[in-house]
């Protein structure tokens, strides 16, 4: 009897393991095993990534384009906040997959593991239309911000194409976002600010028009993502699927969104 009633069970649990196997598909993980990809972002950088403040939640044009790439491949996007002073060290700790939020290849090609460039940037001189400057000449003795860690902060430091104009500067003053430099800027507690041309049109728009950019460029550059030296997997998996997201016209029409579409580089 006991014997029966073993063999029994053996076949319940038999049909159980089978009817559960059949429920799932071999192609779709489970939940738990969902690939994350984790961005590295400035949450302060409109229009590439910050917190909208009707949804409470971070959004911008680099944040929905990783978020198109995670649709592709099925992965979750988790959208890490960084200082970016100091986002070398978190990517070399493996707290983020890559920076994606207006990061420029230009002159840091062997430091990163660099995607294709997808955006032209200039990097560009705002002021306030108080303060009458027009030329890149009229910035000597005046106090000029940067953000910490920037390549527009690199163009004025040690060997940086703009470290003679730098010097004309009464004051260079460095800040953490540059939120808190337009405020700097509309107090009058700074005079210029160099920024990438990108970010200075967003803050411009949102801010009325007190302000305005110098026609002369201090440098033009591109944005690509970088990740980790070495990560080649994860680079040829962004570069596949920003080819067909450009292809497919979501690039365009996300570039269009955050009024950057003429900066747009053509993935081939």
């Amino acid at each position: 009897m006991k014997k029966t009633i073993a063999l029994l069970l053996a076949l319940v649990m038999t049909f159980a393991l089978f009817v559960t196997g059949c429920g799932q598909s071999e192609d779709k993980p489970a939940d738990d095993t969902k690939k994350t990809f984790t961005v590295g972002f400035d949450a302060e950088y409109p229009p590439y990534g910050y917190m909208d403040e009707e949804t409470n939640d971070y959004t911008g044009f680099d944040l929905e384009l990783a978020q198109a790439v995670c649709d592709i491949e099925g992965w979750e996007l988790v959208k890490t906040p960084i200082n970016w002073d100091t986002k070398d060290d978190t990517l070399n700790a493996g707290e983020i997959d890559v920076i994606w939020n207006g990061f420029t290849m230009t002159g840091r090609e062997s430091e990163y593991q660099w995607s294709n460039a997808y955006v032209d940037n200039s990097q560009v001189i705002v002021t306030s239309k108080t303060v009458g400057i027009t030329k890149l000449e009229e910035l000597k003795g005046k106090i000029v911000g940067v953000q910490q860690g920037s390549a527009a902060l690199a163009l004025f430091e040690d060997e940086g194409d703009q470290v003679e104009l730098a010097a004309t500067f009464g004051d260079l003053q460095q800040f953490a976002d540059y939120n808190t430099a337009f405020t700097e800027l509309e107090s009058g507690a700074i005079e210029a600010l160099a920024i990438d041309i990108g970010v200075a049109q967003y803050q411009i728009k949102s801010r009325g028009d007190a302000f305005y950019i110098l026609d002369e460029e201090l440098s033009t550059e591109q944005y690509a993502v970088g990740a980790k030296l070495g990560n080649t997997e994860l680079i040829d998996i962004i570069n596949k699927d920003l080819k067909t997201l450009y292809d497919n016209g979501t690039v365009q029409k996300l570039a269009e969104k955050y009024d950057i579409a003429t900066m747009i580089i053509p993935q081939k």
